[in-house]
């Protein structure tokens, strides 16, 4: 009655990969959509039935009010789904994972509304507020005064997974760590060796 139950299994996945309801009409972006393209074709049939396994829960939510069009923009190689031969090449995994965890939405800078991905990809700074205050999103290019340049790779992983950094302080903020710290070893270490990629922004 409240839920996606109703809807079909390619409804779901629009919603997830493209942020276009069934009528045409887009989700507004803090469903990061854009990102969510690249999936795998079993990736999204894996996440189309967990959420058919969850418990319905009667909840009627207002409908959203819009003030403008809002575009779908995909982040720059999410365009189209990777498949698992891509999944191979581990600087594709990498990327696949840094990807579908939007890690790139939180660090990198917005300006007007738009993420400075061909300036400033990873360079951190964007202020989220919540219990914990407010604090800008971590540099995370392989700058070595500002960013993670001088962590070892046990230190990114750590900072991934358990939200800790090199020196042992805890991590603040909306950084999910907790949502991470089950990644497969081969998946971490194909993140860290995309991280590497990123070149140097102070």
């Amino acid at each position: 009655a409240t839920g996606i139950g109703k809807r079909t299994d390619d409804e779901l996945k629009n919603l997830i990969v493209k942020g276009e309801r069934a009528n045409g009409s887009k989700l507004a972006p803090i469903m990061p959509s854009g990102f969510y393209g690249i999936l795998t074709k079993d990736d999204l049939t894996g996440l189309v039935a967990y959420l058919r396994s969850l418990q319905p829960v009667k909840n009627e939510v207002p409908a959203p009010e819009y003030k403008r069009t809002i575009a779908h923009e995909s982040f720059p190689g999410a365009e189209t789904a990777f498949t698992p031969r891509d999944l191979r090449d581990k600087m594709k995994r990498g990327f696949y994972y840094v990807t579908v965890a939007h890690c790139m939405e939180c660090h990198t800078p917005m300006e007007k509304g738009e993420l400075q991905v061909s300036t400033s990809l990873g360079k951190g700074g964007r202020e989220f507020k919540g219990p914990w205050g407010v604090v800008k999103s971590a540099n995370i290019t392989q700058s070595k005064t500002a960013g993670i340049g001088g962590w070892s790779d046990a230190d990114i992983k750590r900072a991934i997974t358990q939200g800790m950094r090199p020196d042992g302080k805890k991590l603040t903020g909306p950084m999910s760590f907790g949502s991470y710290a089950n990644l497969r070893k081969p998946d971490l270490d194909a993140m860290v060796a995309y991280l590497r990629t990123l070149p140097a922004k102070d």
